[in-house]
């Protein structure tokens, strides 16, 4: 009986320090883990940060933000950002306004109307057009989307902000739709049995207690969107042009931050020039815009985030 005893003592004060050592190994292997991501954000934004200082130190700032004259290869290059800033903004619109209506109504649909079977076969198909690769989708709004709307639309240049905005709009579908059906299947089930049985009927239970119930997930799920369509590159540069020119007419030929981008990374700048830096300028304005809109909507959500 000792010995039975002395081996199972052995064999725990054993196993104790395989685990001590263990223990003291892991928080190491998962902080250099965690560090990571950590230091490749610090190390892009410090990139941006210099690179573009070089850039201010040749333009000020104010005309870099305040002029709309861009013409980076021109006799006397101009660096207005307002070109870029209104491109992006555009799009992100037209983007916004197809995506919100169609996204919210397909969660609603997910969440209260579809049976588990729909679901199964709905989910999926959306979760495909969401791995559609982008320059995919910039060849379908090039070659398919703007000769049906120049069809519409006579006065529609072959490029223009219509259509790749309406494309983007529905590449951001499913993460609009996937969002909100998360944060609307959240909302307690005891409510929606609430509502009724004191009369309601299932579109007034969705739309005057699911829905305000899961407006945080919801409006940070448009928050979001906004921000991918903001960072999309390829369907904007096959299909939105290169123009340069400050203008509110979506049926014309827009620049975006990010085609921008993509036009002076093939060559268009020698390293070292004005044009150059100006890649490093207009990379920094745009983390900058996308990083409030995330914390944009992680305020949102804490603010109208509802507990049970």
């Amino acid at each position: 009986m000792d010995n039975r005893v002395g081996a199972r003592e052995l064999i725990r004060q054993n196993m104790a320090k395989k685990t001590g050592r263990l223990d003291k190994a892991m928080p190491v292997v998962l902080f250099l883990a965690a560090s990571v991501s950590v230091l490749t954000t610090i190390g892009i934004v410090l990139t941006l940060v210099f690179d573009a200082a070089m850039f201010f130190r040749r333009v000020p700032w104010h005309e870099f933000f305040g002029s709309t004259e861009l013409a980076p290869l021109g006799p006397e290059p101009k660096f207005g950002m307002l070109p870029l800033l209104n491109g992006t903004i555009m799009t992100s619109l037209i983007a916004m306004v197809v995506a919100v209506p169609i996204g919210l109504t397909a969660a609603i649909y997910l969440s209260e109307y579809a049976s588990d079977r729909t679901r199964a076969y709905v989910k999926p198909v959306m979760e495909v057009l969401a791995g559609i690769p982008t320059i995919v989708y910039g060849f379908f709004a090039y070659s398919y989307v703007t000769p049906l709307l120049s069809h519409l639309i006579p006065s529609l240049g072959a490029k223009n902000a219509l259509s790749p905005g309406i494309v983007m709009g529905i590449m951001i579908i499913p993460m609009v739709a996937s969002l909100s059906e998360d944060a609307m299947n959240a909302v307690p089930r005891s409510m929606r049995e609430g509502a009724l049985a004191l009369g309601s009927t299932k579109l007034e239970m969705t739309w005057k207690v699911v829905i305000p119930a899961a407006l945080s997930g919801i409006i940070a799920s448009f928050v979001l969107a906004v921000s991918r369509a903001i960072g999309e590159t390829m369907i904007v540069t096959i299909a939105g042009g290169s123009s340069k020119q400050f203008t509110f007419d979506v049926t014309q030929s827009m620049q975006t931050m990010t085609a921008y981008i993509v036009e002076f990374t093939s060559g268009d700048a020698g390293s070292g020039t004005v044009g150059y830096y100006s890649l490093y300028a207009v990379g920094l304005t745009l983390f900058v815009f996308t990083l409030l809109m995330n914390m944009l909507a992680q305020r949102i959500s804490k603010k109208f985030r509802e507990r049970y």
